[in-house]
């Protein structure tokens, strides 16, 4: 990793940053994504034109948008530069991991049973579900107690074992149960009964993967994991592919989604003695270099099925955690040449986010989505 990335990205007490999301966030940006959902044909030429106006007139100027911090960020900030520590350690890098440690603590979803975190802004999801900029998320919050539970191994340090114990009781409490018999569950993706999603049920179980190490009931916690595995193995469709939401006939098969399955059920099977099938992991992987890996480009594509068009042709975010993955996985034969078509992204030290379907890059040094989560895979 170069080190003007590390000192850029990680060694920075300011980590607020522009997003892909920007134009979204934007009254018009949020009017328009809603009368989408609710008048979906006659919405999607407002929803163009605000496509168009994002990637091709206001990408590099970006008037109108505000950077914004981002609790993930910080915790895959914390997640690389533990990794950058093992591999060398440099007293920076644990300044720093303090300083954004600090800073999770302080950026807390506010009102709920324990420590918890989302992204921070309005996200519009249907015309009949949106969740504010307060509400955490079970697919956020893994990443900051990830953060802590690599810390705490690190340093023994009592105050963040007190901050994993709380995280706890927000997924006891806060998260809820929205099916559970003998064999399954099937757990919300926010704190109130929403949709289901299964990346969030696979991030559940990885959380309840980092509890174990820390409850006094362990029983109890393995029989959720269990039954949480249980239904990421029962909606895994015969080719190995998971629908983002199983249950919705307008669903979606994309690439990095697909690996947050992939990703929480390896972690999951390192965590805890429990019996992972290979077949699982192996169908899931075999669909995405079947279905997502462009051999002349070399870069893993956006969607294997679409319910909406796209301006994307290549995402660093997909790629980003193909790399992660294919590490995790020691796949070798993947793992140098990923790296080196990543570079596609880049241009002197800028990273990108986006290559669009004209091959232009676009979206440049967007730390969420997805120049962290880049920085992370390449710290392993």
């Amino acid at each position: 990793m170069k080190q003007t990335y590390i000192t850029n990205y990680l060694l920075n007490d300011n980590l607020s940053t522009y997003d892909p999301y920007d134009v979204w966030k934007t009254n018009i940006g949020s009017s328009v994504k809603k009368y989408y959902y609710k008048h979906h044909k006659l919405g999607l030429a407002p929803a163009g034109v605000v496509s168009l106006y994002d990637l091709y007139i206001n990408n590099h100027f970006r008037v109108g948008y505000k950077k914004q911090e981002y609790p993930i960020v910080r915790a895959q900030a914390i997640l690389t530069l533990l990794n950058l520590y093992k591999q060398e350690p440099k007293e920076i890098y644990l300044k720093y991991i303090d300083k954004h440690i600090y800073w999770l603590l302080e950026n807390n979803s506010k009102g709920y049973s324990g420590y918890c975190w989302g992204t921070g802004f309005e996200i519009v999801i249907s015309d009949t579900l949106v969740y504010d900029k307060n509400v955490p998320f079970s697919t956020n919050t893994p990443y900051i107690l990830e953060a802590f539970h690599e810390y705490y191994q690190l340093t023994k340090n009592k105050k963040i074992l007190e901050v994993i114990k709380s995280i706890y009781q927000f997924y006891e409490k806060d998260i809820l149960i929205l099916k559970e018999d003998e064999e399954i569950l099937i757990t919300s993706y926010a704190p109130f009964k929403d949709r289901v999603v299964t990346n969030a049920v696979a991030y559940t179980m990885f959380a309840y993967s980092l509890f174990y190490h820390y409850c006094d009931d362990k029983t109890y916690v393995l029989n959720k994991i269990k039954k949480m595995y249980n239904f990421i193995r029962s909606v895994q469709n015969s080719d190995g592919s998971w629908l983002y939401a199983p249950y919705d006939k307008n669903s979606f098969i994309d690439c990095f989604h697909t690996v947050f399955v992939l990703k929480n059920l390896v972690k999951t099977a390192n965590n805890v003695e429990l019996l992972i099938g290979k077949s699982i992991i192996n169908q899931g992987y075999k669909y995405i270099i079947e279905n997502f890996y462009d051999k002349k480009h070399q870069l893993f594509k956006r969607f294997s099925l679409s319910n909406k068009p796209s301006l994307v042709k290549f995402d660093l975010y997909d790629n980003a955690e193909m790399l992660y993955l294919v590490k995790l996985l020691n796949k070798h034969e993947f793992t140098q040449t990923l790296e080196q078509a990543i570079h596609k992204f880049q241009k002197k030290e800028t990273i990108y986010s986006v290559i669009d379907i004209l091959g232009q890059k676009k979206n440049p040094n967007t730390l969420r989505w997805a120049v962290m989560p880049y920085l992370l895979a390449e710290s392993l």
